[in-house]
């Protein structure tokens, strides 16, 4: 079993603690705000990293903003998915395999909007940057795959 390291940053790393130790019950709204974790494996390293990404929902479909608070570079979660898309998800105590992609443009066109809703300050972030902010979309795997992966994320 693979082990799972959480995010590097202080706040966030205390944030996933207290959302994987009730479930999501504390931390699944965060400042009001809905958050996810998102388990990605580590394009250098190999290993699992794990953060926590506002989303919002197409359907059983879930979304995140790539947005890196408008930097000029891709947070590190999104270059590891676009090198290994498999990923893992927990929602509140819902803990799934998921392939992730970027969404295309005309995609990104009608999604935008709603994630701008969910947190507009996405939408401050894109004027910032020359940087094209990519906004991915999770899809539910299923099967045997999400089973072992919530049991790996567990024992994390």
């Amino acid at each position: 079993m693979d082990e799972v390291i959480d995010s590097p940053t202080g706040w966030v790393a205390e944030h996933i603690r207290r959302y994987v130790e009730t479930d999501g019950e504390s931390g699944h709204l965060f400042q009001g705000l809905p958050t996810l974790l998102l388990t990605t494996r580590g394009r250098k390293s190999g290993q699992l990293r794990r953060t926590a990404l506002i989303y919002g929902q197409d359907g059983d479909r879930y979304l995140l903003v790539a947005s890196n608070g408008g930097s000029a570079k891709h947070p590190a979660w999104y270059l590891n998915l676009t090198a290994d898309p498999d990923v893992t998800v927990q929602v509140r105590a819902d803990r799934f395999a998921a392939r992730a992609r970027t969404a295309t443009e005309q995609e990104k066109k009608e999604l935008w909007p709603g994630m701008a809703t969910v947190f507009p300050t996405y939408d401050t972030y894109q004027s910032r940057t020359d940087r094209d902010i990519p906004l991915v979309i999770l899809e539910p795997s299923g099967g045997d795959e999400a089973l072992d992966l919530g049991e790996k994320l567990e024992g994390a």
